[in-house]
């Protein structure tokens, strides 16, 4: 085709792209980029839905209709995460007779992104995390765990960064401390760095060395203690240019995300969606296409109730 011809073929084209009512290229061009967040905490095995006998929560739940959620929105949403905030293990006789496996299993299956670990996930001790590790065809990232002297050095990384449409998302992971919580025996010589200092580390390391774009925490040191014990308010509080925590282990039920705004304007969302898998939660956040720079956010609790059919 001659250039002359192209050019006339080319802008026919855009201009038919109009009268359809669809995007022109320079449209397309500058549309914002929306990052969509999924994320649950402290499954505790539950794979079936709990029993629709009359009990609190009954029907709900369920990880066949967890992944139809997922495949759903992944289906309508181009750029997706999937996280969570760990206590993957111990409260069904799934864990029991099977150790964890099959929840990695389902979970990789599900396609998450990253996770980091909760007390519960020591259960079976450092020998029985290491066993089912295999199985998790995702990372583990936490931050505030030295696992140096222990047999699972080098298992784990402190942050992991993700590309999403040009948009860099730095993900790192902060645990509870174990001991007092968990026996000695089962974390051994695993030893717990203080999770401010961490996440202050964590996040000039994100900004400066990696240069992302937003940074999310995920966290299992809980939503909010009346006592010093650190909790995500108080995370969120100390720490400057954390955009999201996505919480664990208290299993809190959040109508919205709590919002923190500091001094020089950034703020810090803090988000957790209560225990055993009753709810997905969501945060969208939008970026200029141009800067990268974050416009806005939404956020909402998707309940895994009986009205999501399996697929």
């Amino acid at each position: 085709m001659k250039r002359r011809e192209f050019i006339k073929s080319t802008l026919a084209g855009t201009a038919g792209l109009a009268v359809l009512g669809l995007p022109s290229l320079g449209q397309a061009a500058a549309a914002p980029i929306r990052l969509t967040i999924l994320h649950t905490n402290d499954m505790h095995s539950r794979i079936d839905p709990f029993p629709n006998d009359g009990r609190k929560n009954g029907g709900m739940g369920g990880m066949a209709r967890r992944a139809t959620l997922v495949k759903q929105i992944r289906a309508q949403e181009p750029n997706v995460l999937l996280l969570d905030a760990g206590d993957i293990w111990q409260g069904t006789p799934y864990f029991n007779f099977f150790g964890g496996e099959l929840e990695f299993k389902l979970m990789t299956e599900m396609g998450y992104d990253a996770a980091t670990l909760g007390n519960h996930d020591f259960d079976n001790g450092l020998d029985g995390l290491q066993k089912q590790l295999p199985h998790a065809g995702f990372p583990f990232l936490v931050a505030n765990y030295d696992f140096s002297d222990t047999i699972l050095k080098d298992q784990f990384k402190p942050y992991k960064v993700f590309v999403k449409d040009g948009v860099r998302v730095g993900v790192f992971g902060l645990g509870i401390q174990l001991a007092g919580l968990v026996a000695d025996k089962n974390f051994g010589g695993t030893k717990y760095l203080d999770p401010v200092a961490t996440a202050q580390r964590m996040v000039q390391t994100l900004r400066k060395k990696e240069n992302v774009d937003l940074v999310i925490c995920l966290s299992h040191l809980g939503y909010k203690y009346e006592s010093d014990r650190i909790d995500d308010r108080k995370l969120a509080q100390q720490v400057n240019g954390i955009d999201l925590i996505i919480g664990g282990h208290t299993h809190t039920f959040l109508d919205e995300p709590e919002k923190f705004t500091h001094a020089n304007g950034h703020v810090t969302l803090v988000n957790q969606v209560g225990w055993s898998g009753i709810n997905l939660g969501r945060v969208d956040f939008i970026f200029n296409r141009k800067t990268k720079a974050k416009t806005a956010s939404t956020a909402s609790v998707l309940p895994l109730n009986q009205s999501v059919r399996i697929s």
